[in-house]
């Protein structure tokens, strides 16, 4: 990413170590529901608020609005920036489910460019209703470069999010009958922002179960230039032996019947090798740039199939193209005489991408009940 103003000074943005010690004329700036616009000298002033009645004796600028609550059915506007910047980070916090629909939208574009159950955005693909309420209950850990899961379902993006003229975020509630508490912290630049940043994309699939010799489609439709940066995934097993024989293919630029990219196994992919299998059995991970972060096993009783969590992010690596991208991965096991398995699977995905505008529309998000895990 080009890092200069018209001016020849440094634009704060593509942060790292290497660049830290710069000096910028870039204004930071942060949303939260104790400053919803993110205005200078503004923070802090709610006199009404979720905190409101904890601060009912020290009053104003005493986190009197550290949340908010979204209605159910309703959709809210959680940041909205009117000047070239970018996003930086993003902070979320209270509920962590499906109820709840993450969407960016850059620019005047009328299609978001982010559209994603707000857990599986940030790895987690399998939250179920039973782990949401309150702010207890157990939730994996993810360890990676720009996502970070902490105790107590603590949500973190350093994605960066240039923007060239607006930035909406929104959070629908699809809950029928009850409100959802949310905590957030949008952290953000006003910068000057070159012509060739491109825009952040993520879009969220789901085939539950997977036909039979049908290949999983991850991404498809993206047309313009840009690079893929990154895959969650979530598979639901259901059948025996290994399940994760796989290929993965990257289909850019005219690509027909035969891909430009293609892997050797899921697991492979996602950066281990072998099944992730160490003395019988499967072994989480998650680092920088790749993981399988997850397991549910079958306890005997409800839990009745294996599923896991992946991500891979191509940051190092990003994966180019120049005029179209489409993504597939095989379900693909073992089955009995050394043959392969067409598997038919649950399988969640979401694809992340950069891309300059203006972005295709996605699929149709399926509805509540075809979301919800069971």
């Amino acid at each position: 990413m080009a890092a200069v103003t018209p001016e020849g000074g440094f634009n704060g943005l593509g942060m790292d170590l290497g660049n830290l010690s710069r000096l910028s004329k870039a204004r930071t700036r942060s949303i939260s529901a104790e400053n919803p616009r993110g205005e200078k000298g503004r923070g802090a002033m709610a006199t009404e608020g979720t905190g409101a009645s904890a601060a009912r004796d020290l009053g104003q600028g005493w986190k009197v609005s550290p949340s908010i609550n979204i209605e159910a059915g309703k959709t809210v506007v959680i940041a909205e920036i009117d000047e070239p910047g970018a996003i930086q980070s993003m902070w979320f916090g209270g509920y962590v489910g499906r109820d709840f629909i993450l969407r960016i939208y850059w620019d005047a574009q009328k299609q978001p460019s982010v559209e994603c159950p707000l857990p599986d955005f940030f790895a987690l693909p399998w939250v179920s209703e039973d782990q949401t309420p309150g702010t207890k209950g157990p939730l994996v850990s993810v360890n990676s470069l720009p996502v970070a899961v902490n105790p107590n379902k603590g949500l973190n993006c350093f994605w960066e999010m240039p923007f060239q003229k607006r930035c909406r975020i929104t959070l629908e509630n699809r809950h029928p009958r009850e409100a959802r508490v949310c905590y957030y912290q949008i952290n953000y630049t006003l910068t000057d922002v070159p012509d060739d940043c491109a825009y952040f994309h993520a879009q969220f699939r789901r085939v539950n179960p997977l036909p039979y010799k049908e290949v999983y489609t991850i991404l498809d439709g993206v047309t313009g230039r840009g690079h893929y940066v990154g895959t969650v995934m979530g598979v639901g097993v259901s059948s025996n032996r290994w399940w994760g024989e796989g290929e993965i293919k990257f289909y850019m630029d005219g690509d027909a019947a035969f891909p430009t990219i293609v892997g050797t196994g899921t697991e492979d992919y996602f950066g281990g090798s072998f099944n992730w299998e160490v003395d019988g059995r499967y072994v989480e991970n998650s680092t920088a740039f790749l993981g399988m972060h997850q397991v549910i096993r079958p306890d005997g009783l409800y839990n009745a199939q294996h599923r896991h969590a992946m991500y891979r992010w191509h940051i190092r690596d990003p994966i180019r193209f120049e005029q179209d991208l489409r993504v597939t991965i095989q379900a693909l096991g073992w089955r009995g005489e050394g043959r392969y398995l067409p598997g038919q699977y649950d399988i969640s995905s979401v694809a992340y991408w950069y891309q300059a505008l203006p972005t295709t529309s996605f699929p149709s998000l399926p509805d509540r009940d075809y979301l919800e895990i069971t």
